[in-house]
């Protein structure tokens, strides 16, 4: 079957690999209906070491179930499943405490030999656990929307969940990208009315304004801190989700909260130390977020997604077949696309 590899900053390529097959009782084989290439894609894309042996690469699709191990209960061949980033028992403690991110028996796609997710097929470790069965649909903004549960929107849920987002909660996000838009539609979803998204792509800012985003902040730094507080009367907002995972964007982040407030970081950090001495002490912030337990938020979300009444599959503004995904990566790299689907 044809997956994708990356074997360096800039070298991704499209690759024949083994066809999966079960290999414990627990394992499911999907056969991938949609797939995507997500923002922190781009990290490795733009920096990994180079390397002769390539290694597996994405996170976020649903398929079809096409074989099933002898422990697996929840889902049959046939069915059309979402799979989460990472992938979880659903049964340890952490799992029961809704934080899937540190199953016990969980991991990572395209990590200690399980398959990455941009590929024609999948092998599912712990299949109950992590697959979660969704209605048959030829529907593509659908399918669009039901494939953002595996990341994006929830990864925007756990931002405004973690920030305490609700009807008397004033909002900041910081990112136009997939994430900072779902992050947007997350907080309308919990009641949210002042939402400012600080971004500078117009099409984005726009499609951030159609999912709730009552004020536009083009500037950045400083400038940008200045705006939020004018548009704030001087005070910021109850809460930021940071949706970049860069300093300056935490640094905005800092500036534009109100004391008592919450900064919930969902972007990917690429840096080691920040802002978080005697200001934020001062102000009584918090700082939180983290890895989004996906599969503890899906069965929350779908029931408004399969319903229509949130459209995040939006995000998505370009859909190429497998053998463009370079491509893709580029586009997303140069600013081009948004967030790019994989159709098999």
């Amino acid at each position: 079957m044809r997956a994708t590899v990356i074997y360096g900053a800039g070298d991704v390529r499209v690759e024949e690999v083994p066809d999966p097959k079960v290999e414990a009782p627990t394992d499911a084989v999907v056969r991938v209906v949609r797939s995507c290439i997500c923002g922190s894609d781009l990290w490795p894309y733009s920096d990994m070491p180079a390397t002769d042996r390539g290694k597996r690469i994405g996170h976020e699709f649903l398929g079809i179930v096409e074989e099933a191990g002898s422990e697996v209960g929840t889902v049959k061949k046939g069915d059309l499943v979402v799979a989460p980033f990472v992938y979880s028992d659903n049964t340890c403690e952490f799992c029961r405490e809704g934080l899937h991110t540190s199953c016990r028996n969980g991991g990572f796609w395209g990590s200690k030999h399980v398959d990455g997710g941009q590929g024609e097929a999948v092998r599912v470790p712990q299949a109950d656990g992590t697959l979660v069965k969704l209605p048959h649909t030829e529907d593509e903004d659908l399918l669009a929307s039901m494939l953002t549960l595996s990341d994006v929107f929830s990864t925007g849920h756990h931002a405004a969940v973690t920030a305490g987002v609700n009807e008397r909660t004033t909002v900041t996000v910081v990112g136009d990208g997939a994430v900072g838009l779902s992050a947007v539609l997350a907080a309308k979803r919990l009641g949210a009315e002042r939402i400012v998204l600080m971004g500078r792509h117009e099409a984005r800012t726009n499609l951030g304004r159609e999912f709730g985003a009552t004020d536009v902040v083009s500037e950045r730094g400083e400038e940008g801190i200045a705006r939020v507080r004018e548009l704030t009367g001087g005070q910021g907002t109850h809460a930021v989700l940071e949706c970049v995972g860069t300093k300056p964007a935490f640094e905005m982040g800092v500036g534009s909260v109100r004391a008592g407030g919450t900064i919930s970081r969902v972007g990917v950090p690429q840096y080691e130390e920040g802002p978080i001495g005697p200001y934020v002490f001062r102000n009584n912030i918090t700082i939180t977020g983290g890895v989004a337990p996906a599969r503890h938020y899906i069965p929350e979300l779908m029931g408004d997604v399969l319903d229509g009444k949130y459209q995040p599959g939006k995000v998505f503004d370009r859909t190429i077949g497998i053998e463009d995904v370079p491509a893709g990566y580029q586009a997303m790299a140069n600013r081009e696309a948004l967030k790019v689907a994989i159709k098999f």
